[in-house]
């Protein structure tokens, strides 16, 4: 076997382990396979010192956009490939991309065509926890070192419906080589000295993006986090607030970025990428995850070096940087194979080999406190800057408790991209947001 999945290998041993015929089988026992509902009994009718029978493996489906994604569908595949070889069963793998994923995901639970283990964006999980085929995995969480920050996001409702995977934030990543051509090395504290940056990078020429900003519809709620910035709350004891002054001031500054050219129309996550690693940009919007893709796409072998996280900039100097909480977590949807599939779904979010392996070939951090721990975590001074630059900030968008969340966000891009591109005013446009945000709150 190659050494990229060395560490993903089970034993035989390990599997029987899992499936509860070795050592700690109590801590999984909620979602282990069914032991038999009455005792066994012999010939005569009197109950017998048998142990009662577990259940065998059976087959899943795992779902997964990040399988539609070249960097990590190598290592994920080697994951499925590895617990599906030693216990005897298919995990049958279903990708879609990043955009359409959820929608997807959705049509497949509620049709009752899809069982099995599911990635999920953090900021999704309400929304698939309302259409109440999740499975409760808080037995499988216990004593598994998982972080409290990081089981949290996988929490609706009181309820335990996911084991994280990943967890960080989305914040701002510079080229420093670009930056350095302008004399700037790190991201300016300040709006103004960061819009000053900008202007700077753009002065360059050569077709630089100064910043690849996220103007693509799908993508413009990278905006709500700015909107914060300028201090509005977007949601408040249940009322929505965009619209307020503070979210109609960043509205207006992000707009003048756009009118200046100083961010690119038409961008969203995946189009920064590949403008930044080909080295045309100064600074775009990225969570760690991003890294592999961006290295693997450059051209430059020196880029990993030249990566520079850093803090959102902020209204006024001393004030505290803004930044979304970012993270994948894994859940299971009820029905055929789903006891096995919660048993792999603890084994990719806790094994100690297997989410360090996962950090190594993708740089995603891991959600337990012996992977954070591991010396291989601990060297790396990208995650290192970007952790405390960064995710030490992070809060998740007041949006995700509600259910119908990727509506209310939809609603909300629809009217700032109204704005950006001029067909209404950044006030006109914010306040029917907001309108159209609290009726679908109700």
């Amino acid at each position: 076997m190659s050494q990229m999945f060395q560490n993903t290998e089970l034993t035989r041993r390990r599997v029987l382990q899992l499936f509860g015929a070795g050592a700690g089988v109590a801590a999984v026992a909620a979602c282990a396979p069914s032991a038999p509902s009455s005792t066994p009994t012999s010939a005569a009718g009197d109950p017998t010192s048998a142990e009662p029978t577990m259940a065998p493996p059976e087959d899943f489906s795992f779902a997964s956009w990040s399988l539609a994604e070249d960097a990590p569908k190598a290592v994920i595949q080697a994951n499925l490939d590895a617990f599906a070889a030693d216990s005897g069963i298919t995990i049958t793998p279903a990708s879609y991309p990043y955009n359409e994923y959820l929608n997807q995901l959705i049509l497949q639970v509620q049709g009752g065509q899809f069982s099995g283990a599911a990635q999920l964006d953090i900021a999704w999980l309400a929304t698939l926890a309302s259409l109440g085929k999740l499975v409760d995995l808080a037995d499988l969480a216990e004593g598994r070192g998982y972080t409290a920050s990081a089981l949290a996001a996988g929490t609706f409702d009181g309820v335990q419906y996911g084991l994280p995977w990943t967890a960080a934030a989305i914040g701002l990543v510079a080229n420093s080589e670009v930056l350095g051509r302008v004399g700037a090395t790190e991201i300016p504290e300040t709006i103004e000295d960061f819009e000053a940056l900008l202007r700077e990078l753009k002065a360059l020429g050569g077709g630089l993006i100064p910043y690849a900003a996220s103007t693509k519809v799908a993508q413009l709620k990278d905006v709500q986090v700015w909107m914060q910035t300028f201090g509005s709350k977007l949601v408040e004891n249940g009322e929505v607030t965009i619209g307020d002054d503070a979210s109609v001031a960043a509205l207006t500054w992000y707009k003048k970025l756009y009118d200046e050219g100083l961010v690119a129309p038409d961008v969203d996550r995946f189009d920064a990428r590949s403008l930044f690693a080909q080295g045309t940009v100064g600074l775009y919007d990225d969570a760690p995850a991003g890294r592999p893709a961006v290295l693997k796409a450059s051209p430059d072998t020196e880029l990993g070096s030249k990566l520079l996280p850093g803090a959102r900039p902020v209204v006024a100097s001393g004030d505290t940087p803004r930044a979304q909480a970012w993270g994948h977590t894994v859940v299971v949807v009820d029905g055929p194979g789903a006891d096995t599939a919660a048993q792999f779904v603890q084994w990719l979010t806790s094994d100690e080999d297997v989410v360090v392996d996962y950090f190594t070939q993708l740089g995603l951090p891991p959600t337990t406190d012996a992977g954070l721990a591991s010396s291989e975590v601990a060297a790396d001074a990208f995650i290192a800057a970007f952790t405390e630059k960064i995710t030490a900030t992070a809060s998740p968008s007041p949006f995700w408790v509600f259910p119908n969340y990727g509506q209310i966000d939809s609603a909300i891009n629809e009217k700032v991209q109204a704005a950006l591109i001029g067909q209404q005013d950044p006030a006109t446009a914010l306040a029917q947001a907001r309108e159209a945000a609290q009726g679908l709150i109700g």
